[in-house]
């Protein structure tokens, strides 16, 4: 069949046959730093690209970003997601929402291995309000005694929480890890057992690091563990944005946060100095 034939067949006009796609001059260097960008953060979508193109100076439209991801192939596999009950908890995040910097602090465990099979256990502690990952404690083993030191440590230099949200396992429970956080005024928010959608911030938080990191990585020992897992801390607080922080990073919404007038806080002084002589009581700080 012949062009005039075709076209006439399709109702499209024939200049549209002769006409040669014109390329912007500026689309091989945004291809490049979409394609460099997409291989630093592997699981980012075109949207978290766009913005931090923006962030590096490119004047371009998310439309045009979407165009040439799809183009392209780069794209993130989507995760069949679970449809999970509210919680019926009091204590729940979706009940008890943090409502400024250091009101709500949550941590959890998480669990890896080495090369040689042994086990890494990491306590990951976030800031449910600014979503900052305000620790990241790789060992073998931690203790309740361990626990207290850590968050001693923590709380000298960062202040104290008004409230920690935590499931109910044994190293949170004890009874030690209670009755200290009792003595320096911090609210102890457990969730139902069995709940873990009710302690959402730091399960999200751990899918992260999970899906952007210890998926990814093999460690070969225990100071290699820490040394990466400290630098992507360090990358997720100051480099990785947040479509709920309106894409900003953790460390620039906290940054452009108004302290707090809470009567912890203003109390802070006088529960450092217990916080301190109780730790030093207990257990030696750790390192």
């Amino acid at each position: 069949m012949s062009e005039r034939a075709a076209c006439r067949v399709i109702g499209q006009h024939r200049s549209t046959q002769r006409r040669t796609m014109q390329i912007p001059s500026d689309e091989p260097q945004l291809l490049n730093d979409m394609r460099l960008l997409s291989t630093e953060f592997p699981r980012y979508g075109y949207r978290r690209i766009h913005q931090m193109l923006l962030r590096e100076g490119w004047r371009i439209n998310r439309k045009r970003v979407q165009r040439l991801w799809r183009r392209e192939g780069m794209r993130v596999p989507k995760k069949a997601r679970k449809r999970r009950p509210v919680g019926n908890s009091a204590n729940s995040c979706v009940r008890r929402i943090a409502e400024h910097r250091n009101h709500v602090w949550t941590y959890d465990f998480l669990f890896d291995r080495t090369e040689n099979g042994r086990q890494v256990k990491i306590l990951a502690l976030v800031d449910e309000y600014t979503r900052e990952c305000i620790c990241l404690h790789v060992a073998r083993s931690i203790t309740a005694d361990d626990l207290i030191g850590l968050l001693a440590s923590v709380m000298m230099e960062r202040g104290m929480p008004e409230h920690i949200r935590s499931d109910n396992g044994p190293e949170f429970a004890a009874h030690a890890v209670k009755d200290w956080l009792k003595s320096i005024n911090a609210n102890t928010l457990f969730v139902a057992p069995g709940s873990p959608w009710e302690n959402g911030f730091v399960e999200s938080f751990n899918s992260r690091i999970r899906d952007e990191l210890l998926n990814g990585e093999l460690f070969t020992g225990l100071p290699e563990a820490q040394y990466l897992i400290e630098k992507w801390r360090g990358e997720y607080n100051t480099i990785r944005i947040h479509s709920s922080l309106n894409y900003l990073t953790p460390s620039e919404f906290a940054a452009s946060c108004a302290p707090s007038d809470s009567a912890t806080l203003r109390l802070r002084e006088h529960s450092s100095a217990a916080c301190s002589s109780t730790a030093d009581d207990r257990t030696p700080q750790l390192t």
